[in-house]
C-alpha cells in the first residue's frame, strides 16, 4: 500500500478558514467524544435525511413536518422536523481513491482543495481526509483546521502513487468507523470520489451494507467508471454464492438438499417473499433490491441508501459545479427523525413522499439497519 506514505507528508499542514449557503443560526462546538450509537431493536431514533427538489431542479425549502409520509417497511412512521439542523456542527470525511483506475485522474480532484471551505459550510465543523487504493490509510486526522485538510488533499493528488487496487467498500467502512467515534450531536457525512466497481475489498458484500445502512451517515459520492474487465471480474469476486441464512429460504448453499439451483436466485427470492408476512417482504425485497444495486455501482446505491447524492465525475468545470450542489445541499436538507416501535431485527426499507407535491421530487434516506437488542454495545443509547 504505496498510499502509506502520505500520512507522514500531510503532518506538516497549517492554518484556517470557512464560507457557507445556508440559512442557518450559529452553533456552539461540543468538543466532549462520544460514541455513536447502534441503532437497535428496542431504543433507537433514526435520522433521515431529506430533499425536495421542482421541475427545475431548485430546492424547495418551505415544507412542513405535516407534508411528508415517511414509511418504515411500508408502515407510515410518526415524524419529527429537526429545526435549524443546517446550523449543527459537521463531521466529514473525504475519501478519494488513489489507486486503480483513479492514477490517471488525480488532476481532475486539485478544484477539491479550493471549494473544501463551501463544501464544510461556516458552521463548526471537523474533516478528515482518507486515502485508498488497495487499503485505506487517514491522510490526516479530523481537524477543524481546513488548510491542515486542504493540504492532505493536496498531498493525496500531488503523490499519486497509489497501487492498482480500489477498496471503496474496505475504505467506506473504516471512514464510517471514524465517524462513530465523533460527538452525537455532529451531522455526519462522507464526500467519496472514486470508480464506481470495488477492486480488492476483504469486506463481505452483506457486512459492507450493514454497515452503510447502521449509522445516521450521509455519503455524497462523486464517481468515474471502471474498466469493463475489471468491473467484470470485481463483480465476480464480489457475489456471494450461498446468500441468505443456511439451510433458510434463501439459502443457495449446494449442500443443501432442499435447495434447487436449476431454478435462478431471483425466482426463489420472489417464492420466499410471498411466504414472509407483508413488512417482512417489503424488508427483504429493498434488502435484495440494494444488495444489487450495490455490486453494480457502489458509489450510487452508497448514496442513494444514505440519504446522500451521486455524481459522474466529469470535466473540472462539471466537477466544481456538482462540489457546489453538494455544498447546498448539505446545508439545506431537510432533516427528519424517528423512533420505531419494536422493530424487527435487520435490513429496513425507508420511503419518504409528499403526497400533496406530486410535481416535486422527493429524495431521502432508503434504508437503515436494526439489530437484536442483545448484541447492542454497553455504550449504546437512544438517539
Amino acid at each position: 500500500m504505496r498510499l502509506r506514505n502520505l500520512t507522514s507528508i500531510a503532518l506538516v499542514c497549517f492554518a484556517a478558514r470557512t464560507a457557507c449557503l445556508a440559512q442557518a443560526g450559529p452553533a456552539a462546538e461540543n468538543e466532549a467524544d462520544s460514541a455513536t450509537p447502534t441503532i437497535t431493536a428496542q431504543s433507537t431514533l433514526v435520522l433521515v435525511p431529506g430533499l425536495v427538489r421542482d421541475k427545475s431542479h431548485q430546492l424547495i425549502c418551505s415544507l412542513k413536518a405535516e407534508d411528508f409520509v415517511l414509511t418504515d417497511d411500508g408502515i407510515p412512521q410518526k415524524i419529527r422536523l429537526e429545526q435549524d439542523s443546517s446550523s449543527l456542527p459537521l463531521a466529514l470525511v473525504v475519501c478519494i481513491e488513489g489507486g486503480g483506475a483513479a492514477a490517471d485522474r488525480m488532476g481532475h480532484f486539485a478544484p477539491l482543495m479550493a471549494m473544501l471551505d463551501a463544501v464544510a459550510g461556516g458552521v463548526p465543523h471537523r474533516i478528515a481526509v482518507v486515502g485508498f487504493d488497495s487499503s485505506p490509510v487517514l491522510v490526516t486526522d479530523f481537524t477543524s483546521n481546513n488548510d491542515t485538510a486542504e493540504e492532505a488533499i493536496k498531498a493525496l493528488i500531488t503523490d499519486n502513487n497509489g497501487d492498482g487496487g480500489g477498496a471503496i467498500l474496505d475504505s467506506l467502512s473504516y471512514s464510517l468507523d471514524l465517524l462513530r467515534k465523533q460527538p452525537p450531536q455532529f451531522r455526519r457525512a462522507i464526500l467519496l470520489i472514486s470508480e464506481n466497481h470495488d477492486n480488492g475489498s476483504h469486506i463481505a458484500v452483506d457486512e459492507a451494507l450493514r454497515n452503510l445502512s447502521d449509522s445516521n451517515t450521509a455519503i455524497y459520492s462523486i464517481a468515474f467508471s471502471s474498466t469493463a474487465s475489471q468491473a467484470k471480474h470485481e463483480l465476480a469476486k464480489m457475489s456471494d454464492p450461498n446468500p441468505g441464512p443456511a439451510h433458510g429460504c434463501f439459502s443457495r448453499n449446494p449442500n443443501d438438499p432442499n435447495v434447487d439451483l436449476t431454478r435462478s436466485a431471483a425466482a426463489q427470492d420472489l417464492d420466499c417473499l410471498d411466504q414472509l408476512a407483508p413488512p417482512l417482504a417489503l424488508a427483504r425485497a429493498a434488502f435484495v433490491a440494494i444488495r444489487g444495486a450495490l455490486q453494480k455501482n457502489i458509489p450510487e446505491a452508497a448514496a442513494h441508501l444514505t440519504g446522500g447524492e451521486y455524481f459522474t465525475l466529469g470535466n473540472q468545470k462539471q466537477f466544481e459545479r456538482d462540489l457546489l450542489a453538494i455544498s447546498n445541499h448539505i446545508s439545506n436538507r431537510y432533516i427528519f427523525s424517528f423512533q420505531p416501535q419494536s422493530p424487527h431485527a435487520g435490513y429496513h426499507a425507508l420511503k419518504l413522499s409528499a403526497p400533496n407535491y406530486a410535481h416535486l421530487e422527493v429524495s431521502g434516506r432508503t434504508g437503515y439497519w436494526a439489530v437484536p437488542a442483545a448484541t447492542r454495545p454497553s455504550s449504546a443509547a437512544p438517539r
